[in-house]
């Protein structure tokens, strides 16, 4: 178990907006039965190749299955059963709803296609979204911006938002923004390391903030370059709650971004920080 006073620490940073929520597919398990969309790249590779001929030897990897169905099926295709897929409106868990009644985080990023974070925060009208988007379907830039009514809108409008939702793979909604296939992510890689697709207002508020890693792996190489590219010139501390045993990639990546690693199931951990009681400073029961 994670020592009470750092779980403090940590839902602290959090409050206090010092600490950004960097999330992926793996918290909407966190909803069990209850869950309608795929959570995790395998489950959606799954989902694919089951609606359409995919080779063999290809079905288990979701970019280059994604990019197979692009190339033969056209892009409007996987565009399309990437919008049936994730229709269904993810249900939240005790962890996004733990997260929405934080005071206004300044950052959120969600590394995957759901709208999940976008229901917990559909409430409120001072936050809006930045998601990246396809060069397949969008030549003139990176990544577009939505209010909290799903209207497309500007950088100097975002600026006032207390809370800016930032998803570097697209959503379902509210325009169906999808990075999905290998061409897609050759795209934004190619110019990543210079920052060019990361928002300049995400570069804003990452500044002098640290990133808590929840419900994604480091196990592939899309994963590690996205989640380094968007923490790069931030300003740390950084945690991930990773639990059980972690691939030598895994380790050397958290090694050289110097990451705490929080090795315990994501379940307990949500339940722990929200078993923490900032006013009296101590845990209280669950």
């Amino acid at each position: 178990m994670y020592p009470t006073d750092e779980m403090a620490s940590l839902r602290r940073a959090l409050a206090n907006g010092r600490l950004i929520p960097y999330l992926g597919p793996a918290t909407l398990e966190l909803a069990g039965s209850a869950q309608s969309v795929p959570a995790s790249p395998e489950a959606l590779a799954a989902v694919l190749t089951a609606r359409a001929t995919v080779p063999h030897k290809i079905r288990g990897n979701l970019t280059a299955a994604a990019q197979f169905i692009e190339n033969f099926k056209h892009r409007k295709t996987i565009s399309k059963l990437m919008s049936e897929t994730f229709a269904p409106s993810a249900p939240p868990s005790r962890l996004h709803l733990l997260l929405a009644e934080l005071a206004p985080l300044p950052l959120v990023v969600t590394a995957w296609y759901d709208d999940t974070v976008q229901s917990t925060l559909a409430g409120r009208d001072d936050w809006g979204m930045v998601q990246g988007v396809s060069h397949a379907e969008h030549r003139d830039g990176w990544f577009r911006y939505y209010d909290a009514q799903g209207r497309e809108s500007s950088a100097d409008v975002a600026a006032t938002w207390a809370t800016l939702l930032y998803q570097p793979l697209g959503s379902v909604r509210p325009a169906a923004n999808f990075l999905v296939s290998d061409s897609d992510f050759v795209e934004v890689l190619t110019e990543i390391d210079i920052q060019t697709p990361i928002p300049p207002l995400v570069q804003e508020r990452r500044r002098e903030r640290g990133f808590l890693f929840l419900g994604m792996r480091f196990n592939t190489q899309l994963e590690r370059n996205f989640a380094r590219q968007i923490m790069k010139r931030s300003g740390g501390p950084h945690f991930a709650v990773l639990h059980g045993p972690t691939t030598r990639n895994e380790a050397r990546f958290i090694t050289e971004q110097d990451i705490v690693r929080i090795d315990m199931p994501l379940a307990d951990f949500t339940a722990a920080l929200a078993g923490i009681d900032l006013a009296a400073g101590m845990a209280v029961a669950i």
